[in-house]
C-alpha cells in the first residue's frame, strides 16, 4: 500500500477519497484553490497545496500542477476522484510518465473508452449491444440527414468527447437537423474542447441502468450489480438508488457479464461503469463506459458491502481481489439524493451565499456524503452539487420512507438547495411505484414543482430559524439571512410560530 497520495479534487469526494486513505493508513495531500482556502478537505488533508485561482481552468485542470504538487509532497500516486482531469487519457499518462500511480485505469484503458465512437466501435467488435447508431463522428448536416433517414426520426445527436447532456440534441424533425447539428458542435467544442459528434437512434422511453465494474491488475473483473439511474433533468441524474426495479437476477447476470465483457475488452483495470439503456421490453444497449468513479457510487457500497475507493487504492497498489462472481449479491435497498445549490422553484437556477446554518440527518442507514459545513461559501466557480444524502433500508419502500425522514431532517441556510424538490419526489406515486424511466421527469416536473410544500418541511426550517435567530444575538457577525421570503423570527417566536407546545 501506498504511504501517500494526493486527491487531485474537491468537495465531498476529496473528502471521501481521504477518509479512505486514512482507513487504509495512507496519508493524503489535498490540492485547493484560493477560494477552496478553507474548504473542509483542506483541513482534513494531512498536507495542502494551493494550485491556483478559483477558475478550474487555472487550477483544478492544470495537471502540471498537480503533478508538481505530488513530487513535491513525496505521494507516490494519484487519485482524480470524477470530474475535472478524471477521464483525460493523457493527464493519466502524464501521471504515470512522472513515475507516479494513477488510481483509475490505464491511459490506453481511459483512450478506448473514453470516446464514445470509439466505445461504440469496440462493443461492436465483441458483441456487446449498442443503440443503433454510426460509429464515426458526422462531417456535415447531409450526411446527418441521409442517416437518420436510414433510421428513423427522432434521433440523439451527442458529443463523442462528452457527457453530462452537453453536446446532445434530440431532433424529431428533419428541418430542425442542421441547426442541431450546428448547435451540439458548438457546445461539444466549448465543453470538452472536442466538436465532433456522432448520431443515435432515439429509444423512446428507456431506463438508465448502469453496472459497475470492478477490475484487478491480476485478470479479475467483476460486475456489481446495477443502479437504476433514470430520474433525470436535462440529462442529469437527480436520485440514483440500487437495486433497479426493473431488473431481475437474471436480467443482472446478463446485463453485468455484458459489462464484464466490454471492461475486457478495453484491457479494463480499477474501478468503471458501463452505463446501459434498458426498454419496456428488457432489452439492454450499450451507451458508454466511465473509467472513472461514479457520484453515484455509494448506493452500491451500501447493497454489497464492498468499498470501492478503498478498493481503487488497494488495487492501484497491486492487490486482488479476494471476492468471487457469486459472492456479489445486492442487499436491501439504497436510495442517494443530489443535494445541489439550485432553486427548484425557479427553473433550478444556481443559487450562491454562504452556508448560515447546517444541520445533517442521522440514525439508522443514514449517510451523508458532503463537503460543506456552516461557514462554508458557495460560489458559481464549480458544479452546484454541495452533497450526497444515502440511506440503506431492507426494502425499497422503506428506504423511500427513511429517505424522506432524512431530508426533512437535513436544513441547510444561507443558499436555495434541491432539498424541498426531493423531499416532494419522495411523496410522488410514480416514484414510489418505481414505474420511471429517462424521460419521465421532464414530463412530471411542473406537476411535482406545483405542490404546495409539506408541513413537516417548513416545521423544520420554522425551528432551523429559530436557532438561527438565537445565534446572531451572540456572533459578532450579524446574521441578515432571510428565511423563506422572511427575515429570522427572533426566540419568542417560538410560541409565535405555534412550535413550542409540538416540541414538549
Amino acid at each position: 500500500m501506498f504511504d501517500k497520495v494526493l486527491v487531485a479534487n474537491r468537495g465531498e469526494i476529496a473528502l471521501r477519497v481521504i477518509r479512505a486513505c486514512h482507513e487504509l493508513g495512507v496519508k493524503a495531500v489535498a490540492v485547493y484553490s484560493e477560494a477552496d482556502a478553507r474548504a473542509p478537505h483542506v483541513r482534513e488533508a494531512d498536507e495542502a497545496i494551493c494550485i491556483g485561482p478559483p477558475p478550474s481552468s487555472q487550477s483544478y485542470l492544470v495537471g502540471e500542477k498537480i503533478i508538481e504538487a505530488a513530487k513535491s509532497t513525496g505521494a507516490q500516486a494519484i487519485h482524480p476522484g470524477y470530474g475535472f482531469l478524471s477521464e483525460r487519457e493523457w493527464f493519466a499518462r502524464a501521471v504515470r510518465d512522472a513515475g507516479l500511480v494513477w488510481i483509475g485505469p490505464p491511459a490506453e484503458a481511459i483512450a478506448a473508452m473514453g470516446s464514445k465512437t470509439a466505445a461504440r466501435t469496440l462493443a461492436v467488435k465483441n458483441d456487446v449491444p449498442v443503440v443503433p447508431g454510426t460509429t464515426e463522428a458526422l462531417t456535415d448536416a447531409a450526411e446527418a440527414s441521409k442517416i437518420a433517414k436510414k433510421f428513423g426520426f427522432p434521433i440523439l445527436l451527442k458529443a463523442a468527447a462528452g457527457g453530462g447532456g452537453k453536446g446532445m440534441r434530440v431532433v424529431t424533425k428533419e428541418r430542425d437537423l442542421a441547426s442541431s447539428l450546428d448547435a451540439a458542435r458548438r457546445e461539444a467544442k466549448s465543453a470538452f474542447g472536442d466538436d465532433a459528434v456522432y448520431v443515435e437512434k432515439f429509444i423512446e422511453k428507456p431506463r438508465h441502468v448502469e453496472i459497475q465494474i470492478l477490475a484487478d491488475s491480476h485478470g479479475t473483473v467483476l460486475y456489481l450489480g446495477e443502479r437504476e439511474c433514470s430520474v433525470q433533468r436535462r440529462h442529469q441524474k437527480m436520485i440514483e438508488e440500487a437495486p433497479s426495479v426493473a431488473v431481475d437476477p437474471a436480467l443482472r447476470k446478463r446485463m453485468g457479464e455484458t459489462a464484464v465483457r466490454a471492461a475486457r475488452a478495453a484491457g479494463y483495470v480499477n474501478a468503471g461503469t458501463c452505463e446501459f439503456l434498458l426498454d419496456a421490453s428488457g432489452n439492454f444497449y450499450f451507451l458508454e463506459m466511465n473509467t472513472r468513479l461514479q457520484v453515484e457510487h455509494p448506493v452500491t457500497e451500501l447493497v454489497t458491502g464492498i468499498d470501492l475507493v478503498q478498493w481503487q487504492l488497494r488495487i492501484a497498489s497491486g492487490e486482488k481481489l479476494p471476492f468471487k462472481q457469486e459472492d456479489i449479491v445486492p442487499r436491501g435497498w439504497a436510495i442517494e439524493c443530489r443535494i445541489t445549490s439550485e432553486d427548484a422553484s425557479n427553473g433550478f437556477l444556481p443559487s450562491t451565499g454562504r452556508i448560515e446554518y447546517l444541520h445533517l440527518p442521522s440514525g439508522p442507514g443514514v449517510r451523508w456524503d458532503g463537503g460543506i459545513e456552516t461557514g462554508s461559501e458557495v460560489g458559481l466557480f464549480y458544479d452546484p452539487m454541495l452533497a450526497k444524502l444515502i440511506v440503506w433500508a431492507p426494502t425499497r419502500d422503506h428506504a423511500i420512507v427513511r429517505m424522506r425522514r432524512a431530508l426533512t431532517d437535513l436544513v441547510i441556510l444561507g443558499v436555495e438547495t434541491s432539498r424541498d424538490f426531493h423531499v416532494r419526489m419522495m411523496d410522488d406515486e410514480d416514484f414510489r411505484k418505481g414505474d420511471i424511466e429517462i424521460q419521465w421527469l421532464e414530463r412530471k416536473l411542473p406537476e411535482i414543482l406545483a405542490k404546495k410544500p409539506d408541513e413537516a418541511s417548513l416545521r423544520a426550517a420554522a425551528i432551523a430559524a429559530v436557532m438561527l435567530a438565537d445565534q446572531s444575538r451572540t456572533s459578532p457577525r450579524k446574521q441578515s439571512e432571510t428565511i423563506a421570503g422572511g427575515s429570522a423570527p427572533s426566540a419568542s417566536s417560538w410560541r409565535q410560530a405555534g412550535l413550542l407546545e409540538g416540541l414538549r
